[in-house]
């Protein structure tokens, strides 16, 4: 296997760990990963062949693997499940649920301007609220089903 390969494989396997903890919505989209992944190790190659010390070359790989992928709407959802409402449910049913909400709370990301950095922003807590908001409503009306 060539160098290129491992890295390759590498870094498709980060990408998919992050994608799948953080990005259900983008797990299972393979033409993203490989691109991404091919990008990156593309990159980590050319920044290696410059002369960067390797520090330098897995921060530009990362950076180009990452993109638009620090902040992460499903993190933010299975946050509030988990503060708000942990004590209706039990804690192996906490991320389940926030996998259901996830669709249900799309509404409410749309009316946001969402950024890499926007857990740092103000209008984060109103986010918060909102979202809090529309999953009461939703279990006041479903139940926990």
């Amino acid at each position: 296997m060539s160098t290129h390969q491992k890295d390759l494989s590498y870094f498709r396997l980060r990408l998919q760990e992050l994608l799948n903890n953080s990005f259900p919505e983008k797990a299972n989209d393979k033409k993203f990963i490989e691109q991404r992944s091919s990008w990156a190790a593309n990159a980590y190659e050319g920044a290696f062949s410059s002369g960067n010390r390797i520090e330098q070359c897995n921060e530009i790989a990362d950076h180009i693997l990452f993109e638009g992928l620090y902040f992460s709407r499903f993190d933010t959802v299975f946050q509030v499940v988990c503060n708000e409402f942990d004590t209706i449910m039990a804690d192996e049913e906490l991320r389940l649920f926030a996998l259901k909400m996830f669709p249900v709370c799309e509404p409410v990301f749309a009316r946001y301007e969402l950024t890499d950095d926007f857990a740092y922003e103000t209008e984060f807590d109103l986010l918060y609220t909102e979202l809090t908001g529309t999953m009461a409503i939703w279990i006041q009306e479903n139940g926990l089903q």
